[in-house]
This record gives C-alpha cells, structure tokens and sequence, in this order.
C-alpha cells in the first residue's frame, strides 16, 4: 500500500497550456524571475500600496447589496492584492469579479475555498465532487487528476485564480473536528499520492493552488476557527508524518501553501503563538528547510486561533514578520497595512521583505495571465460551469469510491425474484438509492425511519420485516458534512444492531468513522462504504447491489479494531 510517491504521476507534466495553446512556464521559476511587466507595475505603486498587495479582503454575494457595495469601498480605497469569494450564486460572483477588477489599478487575485469544486460555497448551481475523505479510497489517481482539471476550468470560467486547496493534513484523529472528512485520509503515502494528482490537474490548467494545512492540522480536536489547537508532538514526529505530503507536493512543484493558526511548543516555544505567526516555522521551516519558494498564505486571519492571543492588528505584522506572503481576511485591512508601514519605520521589518513578497505577488498575477485581465462572460455562464464531461467524471469518482468491507458473496446471491425489503435509515423520504433499486427487484417495498424514529415506527418496521428474504439496509447521514457520529437515537441504533445479525447487505452513505458509534454492525454480512449522502454515491452504490459495479475502493482510514486502513475486497 505504501507505493512511492515519485512513480506514481510520471505522465502527468508540471507545465500547463496558456488559453492559445502554447506552453505555460512552471510556476516556481516563474515567480521567481524578474519580468517587464511586473517592474513596470511595482515602479507605479507607493509604499502603502504595496503593503496592500499582501492582502486579501472577504466577498460574499448572498449578503445583500450593502455588503457588496462595501468590499467595493475597500477594493477601491486601499487597492488590495485581491478577494477570497464565499457564498452566493456563480452569476452574480461574475458580476462582482467584473465589478472589483475594474475597481482596483492592479489585477486582483480572485481566491476560493473549493476543496470539492464550486459546490463547496455554491451548492445549489454547481458541481460538487466527492469530498477528499471519499477520493482518498480511490486506487487511480489519474481520476483525481482530472477532477483537478475540471476544477480549475470551472475557476477560470468563473474569473477565479487561486483554490485553496487540496488539502494535503493527515487525519489520524476520528474526533478532529475541523479536517476529518476533508482529508484524503491517515496514510501519508496516500494522502500524498491523491494530493498530488489533485494540486498538477489544477495547475496544469493554471491556476494558482494552496496546500493546507502547514505544518498538518489532522491530529487536532479543537477547531482554529474557534480556538488555538495545540500539537504537542515532538519536531522528528512532525518532520516524518504531518510535513510529509508538504515535503513531497513541494518538491514536485507546488505554487501555494496554506499555514496553519496551532501552537507548536517543539517548533516554536513562544507561548500562545500561532504557528502562522511563527519564524521558525514559516520562514526557518517552510521556506528554509523545505526551500519552499512559491505563495505562503495564512490561514483566515479573523479566525479565533489568530486573533485571540494578538488582537487590535498585531496578528497581521507578526504574520509579515515571520515570512507569509499573502495574508488572508485581516480583520481590518486599512489599519493592518498602517501598522506594517509602522512596523518598517520601526526596523521590526525592512523594505527589501516587503519589495520580494510584493514582486513575488505581482509575477503570480502575470503568471497567470492577469497582465490582460478580461471581463467573466455571463452568456452560459451556468451551462459551462455543468457541463456534461465533468458530470461524468464526478459519477466515475464515485463509482471508483465504493468500498466492500465485507460481503462479496451475500451481494452476488441477491435474488432479484425474492421479497426484498429496502430500508433507508436517517432520512425523511424515498432516497435515489430506493428508487434505483425498486425498479429492478420484483417484489420490494421501501420503508424510512428518520434518525429520531420512535419506538413504535421502528416496532412497526420490524414485524414488517418478517415477509421478507433479503434485506438492504442503507444508513444515511442527511446532515450537510458527514460527522464522526450519527445523530441516531439509541432506539434506532438498536434496531440496526439488530439488523446486523440478520442476512441484512448494508450500505453506509456517511463519514466512514461513523461506524464506530454503532455497537454490533461488525457483525453484518456486507457492509459496503459510501463516504456521503449525495446523489452520486447512492448511484454508485446502486450499481453495485445490481451487480453492474465491482466496487475497488480501499477504506483512507482505520475506524476501529474491526474496519482498518485498506480495507475493501
């Protein structure tokens, strides 16, 4: 299981296509050149307004004219390096993006969190692809090379240039509450592998991408949105696991990385300080040890694990001061940019920092072909952002996700011709899974228990079942992230229990670390994983029951002494 990571992507090259087809220069020799156009816009820009070159201010288009008329106000006064796009709809983020670039005097970088595409701020109209727990079971990574590609040609239609993503932190912590199903999993080889797939289909495309979370966020139980995370395992740890896929993705070339908001004692003894603050580990670390020379970005610098040791904008300087780049959602940009101009006067900084991260932030706009920024066209806009070939692709992913953990046999003897009952658990209606089902078995009846069923309907679904041969149970977590837990009652776990001993096939569309809060389901005869709740997966799992699937995934991460990394038939 533990292929090395250098053989595994020899076809995939690091140089891209520019829009006319010619060869796009790698991004790391790139920004680190000098170049006539990114001389000739330095040469225009005053002090503050390079300053402002390292900032990106928050968007959204789902708060309300006034908020956007706002951001307006800030991209035009303080003439920021660019936007981090949030929730609303894909025509009206165009509109804005059209709107703010003509605003600011310098091209703005457009950035987005979209770890699994659009979808992941723009649900309703876009494309989501799997979440990265699901791709890391995935065993062809070429697969998640093209889901990359797609991504990052849904971000140019768009007018964006950076993605926050993939994320590259081992999870080998089933309570961490912020990465989780976010990771592709606890095996650093494999969380490298898909990493690695991923971060080359985006910037063969070109754009701009970010691993995150430096240096690893995946053994953490508290989220740095809310609170500062403390990691108090020793630098040879972290050297070996957390910075592992950072290492390797930084050496085949990696354009951005994200740094985390943890206190590190072993790397940086300063009490309370954020490891996105730290010397020692942006600058010492990541750029010295690892001589990473492309974009470091912080992570939110509005998040609860910055700001509440460094209040009142000293959380910006010190992010300049240990060597990040680009620094994302200061709480106040305008008085953030005044107190790093102070910081200077003050020889807390230098010019010459300033001046190379500035030059660094202006060839990655040329890089990326912003020296001619054109306006989004809205004609189509959600046609081309749905297209055929990436629906396609995103029904491949899930069908290449399917995990057996146990069962083969069971689901090759399923008897179309027998009494079959189709049981979804944790939802309100008639699932996609039923109703691809029913179809085919002759006689079925589908029956839903939602997650708080009583015990008279679970009473009433038992003696049900006593008519029926074959039973499919499909156990759904209809919440809008797939938890560690089911939000079962103990009444309905019960009945699962239960279930289990019977010649029940059961299919899991929910956080496969959920399996450790339901007693007794390692007793099942099939028990096959499908990561989530979304359309796609219950398709796949279809499939699977009708014998039109072979299901190859292999399960990213150990749940318990029962169901442990790489699994799957």
């Amino acid at each position: 299981m533990q292929r090395k990571v250098t053989t595994v992507f020899s076809l995939v090259l690091l140089l891209g296509l520019t829009a006319n087809g010619q060869q796009r220069e790698a991004f790391i020799p790139f920004v680190n050149s000098t170049h006539a156009w990114v001389d000739s816009v330095f040469n225009t820009l005053s002090n503050r307004d390079k300053v402002a070159q390292l900032f990106l201010v928050r968007a959204h288009t789902d708060l309300g004219q006034r908020y956007i008329d706002s951001v307006a106000g800030v991209v035009e006064r303080e003439q920021l390096g660019g936007i981090v796009l949030f929730q609303g709809g894909p025509v009206r983020h165009a509109q804005l993006i059209n709107r703010y670039q003509r605003l600011s005097k310098v091209p703005l970088l457009v950035a987005f969190d979209g770890e699994w595409g659009l979808g992941m701020r723009l649900a309703d109209s876009t494309i989501s692809f799997p979440y990265q727990m699901a791709l890391g079971a995935i065993q062809n990574e070429a697969l998640i090379y093209q889901m990359g590609r797609e991504i990052a040609r849904d971000f140019k239609r768009l007018g964006m240039n950076i993605n926050f993503a993939p994320v590259v932190d081992i999870n080998n912590n089933p309570r961490n509450p912020v990465i989780n199903f976010r990771s592709f999993g606890e095996d650093k080889y494999n969380v490298t592998r898909k990493g690695l797939a991923y971060m080359r289909g985006m910037m063969d495309e070109g754009i701009v991408v970010s691993l995150k979370h430096f240096p690893g966020h995946g053994d953490t139980d508290v989220d740095s949105h809310y609170d500062l995370p403390q990691l108090n395992f020793s630098a040879g740890r972290l050297d070996s696991l957390e910075m592992y896929p950072f290492r390797e993705l930084i050496k085949a070339g990696a354009s951005g990385v994200m740094i985390a908001h943890m206190n590190i004692p072993s790397l940086d003894k300063t009490r309370n300080l954020p490891s996105s603050l730290s010397k020692p580990i942006v600058t010492d670390i990541l750029k010295g040890k690892l001589a990473f020379r492309g974009l470091a970005f912080t992570d939110a610098m509005d998040m609860r694990g910055v700001v509440k040791h460094f209040k009142n904008g000293e959380a910006d300087v010190r992010a300049i001061i240990a060597g990040n780049d680009v620094l994302e959602l200061s709480e106040n940009s305008a008085r953030a940019i005044d107190m790093v101009l102070q910081a200077i006067k003050q020889g807390r900084l230098s010019q010459q920092d300033i001046d190379g991260r500035v030059k660094k932030v202006l060839a990655t706009k040329y890089w990326l072909g912003l020296n001619d920024v054109r306006p989004v066209e809205l004609t189509n806009l959600y046609r081309d952002l749905n297209r055929p070939r990436a629906e396609a692709l995103n029904q491949r992913l899930a069908d290449a996700s399917m995990t057996l953990l146990k069962g083969d046999s069971l689901i090759k003897a399923i008897d179309y011709t027998k009494h079959t009952a189709i049981i979804a658990i944790g939802t309100s209606g008639l699932t996609e899974f039923q109703n691809m089902l029913g179809w085919r078995f002759d006689n079925h009846m589908c029956y839903v228990l939602s997650p708080q069923a009583t015990a008279d309907d679970v009473a009433a679904v038992a003696d049900e079942l006593t008519k029926y041969s074959q039973i499919i149970v499909a156990l759904h977590d209809s919440r809008s992230r797939p938890r560690s837990t089911l939000n079962y009652n103990a009444t309905v776990r019960l009945f699962i229990n239960e279930l289990a001993v019977k010649n029940s096939v059961f299919c899991l569309f929910a956080n496969p670390y959920s399996l450790a809060g339901l007693p007794g389901i390692e007793q099942a005869k099939s028990l096959l994983i499908c990561y989530q709740n979304e359309p796609i997966m219950q398709r796949a799992a279809a499939k699977v029951i009708l014998r039109n699937l072979t299901p190859t995934g292999r399960l990213p991460v150990t749940v318990n002494a029962y169901f442990r990394y790489g699994d799957g038939t």
